[in-house]
């Protein structure tokens, strides 16, 4: 964990990388909890919200 710390800091702008560590540190919870599985990817919810937004403007 620290080595992709540190790569992180040298390879990204702060701000971004600080985002990064704090998903990662919210999947490691979530692992710990054993809910990682019960959880809807971001990615899709976002994509949801996307088309639900297009629809509305069409």
């Amino acid at each position: 964990m620290n080595f992709l710390i540190e790569k992180l800091e040298t390879r990204l702008k702060p701000r971004i990388s600080e985002g990064v560590k704090e998903r990662l540190e919210e999947i490691i919870e979530l692992a710990d909890n054993d809910v990682l599985d019960l959880i809807r990817p971001r990615n899709i919810e976002q994509e949801v919200l996307d088309i639900i937004d297009e629809i509305k403007t069409n």
